[in-house]
């Protein structure tokens, strides 16, 4: 029976990849009083969400703030840009890879999935050539949008997307480019306008530190264009009502006005670090993460180093030992959660956020549970990986340091 009591002394340690811990910063602005969704102080904390959500996708066109999770935002992105019977390329590198594309179809699309064989599709990134070849066969360009996941959650895998654009140019192809980044924007680099997309999709969970209840497109000209031709059925994820209300800082439906207030600080303290700086930390921890698990003599779930990501780190299990039963001893014994494996990796591995609300030392109390938890699950290590982690991070500390004086 489920104990709702459960309340073990310290701060459970929430270390899936997303949702990500919301800091106290952010509560506390959640917690004012809701006001009235059309009166003029509402308008101007829209008109200034609106602007500071641009420069997290660094881009100058509209982004369409919903209040729903990203699977709100996976289908804006579809149903208002395509029609039923579209072909759509998609590229299979994880669970929620798989999840749009089942997404697309119950929705009357047809799309056709790329990727690599069996597991190892799922241990690696996008490989743009093979979207480029299947896009120079469709010589009479029934593909209407390549959809790819950039941050693949279910995996630790970032993907090039702007190696997936320069394969959709090569090939001259005129389908749209959506990209999810869901679990990347504001963790991992991302140019919503340098990398040619033309919808984004993300959500409030992940790098922006929020609860889960707000998500996004990001919407290019061209897809504004598509959205005045599309046929699939859309009401309330319609992009032409909610951009001209809009303008004046105002939606065509009630918003969820306290998570706005809760966006709006999360913007401040990322604008106050630094978008750079927020990559760059996540990055540092990311790395750090990597060489504790390869000192405990394990294997990182992605293949490839040139597509490790900031935002978590998948952790395979030795053949034989379930890495569910694993994540359960940490959590009894430590209140920390970790991710699961997912859909083909489901047993198989687990999963460390190091996102959002994350530092040095919130990273090595997690590096710390999991040793031992491994430990107690009798999981077998090489050694210990809080050695590895730590000299990184001093090294790092000290270049800091030195850079700071110069």
């Amino acid at each position: 029976m489920l104990k709702l009591d459960f309340h073990p002394a310290g701060r459970h340690f929430l270390q899936i990849p997303g949702p990500s811990p919301v800091p106290d910063r952010i509560l506390r602005a959640m917690s004012y009083p809701t006001i009235d969704h059309r009166g003029p102080e509402f308008g101007a904390l829209g008109l200034k969400v609106l602007d500071g959500i641009k420069k997290i996708f660094k881009t100058q066109q509209p982004v369409v703030i919903y209040p729903a999770s990203g699977t709100g935002a996976w289908e804006a992105a579809l149903v208002n840009t395509l029609s039923p019977g579209d072909t759509v390329l998609m590229f299979e590198t994880g669970h929620f890879a798989t999840l749009w594309k089942k997404m697309a179809e119950s929705l009357g699309l047809k799309p056709e999935f790329l990727g690599l064989p069996g597991v190892e599709g799922w241990r690696r990134g996008v490989q743009s050539q093979m979207i480029e070849e299947r896009l120079r066969a469709d010589t009479e360009r029934k593909i209407k949008a390549v959809c790819v996941v950039h941050n693949e959650t279910s995996t630790g895998v970032t993907s090039d997307i702007a190696a997936v654009r320069r394969a959709i140019d090569a090939a001259d192809h005129p389908a749209l480019f959506l990209v999810d980044t869901i679990s990347g924007l504001a963790s991992a680099d991302y140019r919503h306008d340098e990398w040619g997309v033309d919808v984004t999709v993300s959500g409030s969970q992940k790098g922006l530190m929020l609860p889960p209840g707000i998500s996004f497109n990001a919407v290019s000209k061209k897809a504004l264009a598509a959205s005045k031709e599309a046929k699939l059925p859309r009401s309330f994820w319609g992009w032409d009502e909610i951009i001209e209300m809009n303008k004046g800082g105002y939606w065509p439906y009630t918003p969820n006005t306290n998570l706005l207030y809760g966006l709006n600080e999360a913007l401040e303290m990322i604008t106050d670090e630094g978008l750079d700086n927020v990559f760059a930390r996540h990055n540092r921890l990311a790395e750090a993460c990597r060489r504790a698990v390869r000192a405990w003599g394990l294997e990182i779930q992605c293949e490839d180093p040139a597509v490790y990501s900031p935002v978590l780190t998948g952790v395979m299990t030795p053949q034989g030992i379930d890495a569910d039963a694993v994540r359960k001893v940490i959590y009894e014994r430590f209140d920390m959660s970790l991710g699961t494996g997912l859909g083909k990796m489901k047993g198989r591995m687990f999963r460390i956020g190091h996102l959002g609300d994350c530092n040095d030392l919130t990273l090595m109390a997690t590096l710390a549970g999991c040793e031992m938890g491994l430990q107690l699950a009798g999981v077998p290590l090489a050694g210990s990986g809080l050695p590895a982690a730590m000299a990184f991070l001093a090294s790092e500390a000290k270049a800091a340091t030195l850079k700071a004086a110069a």
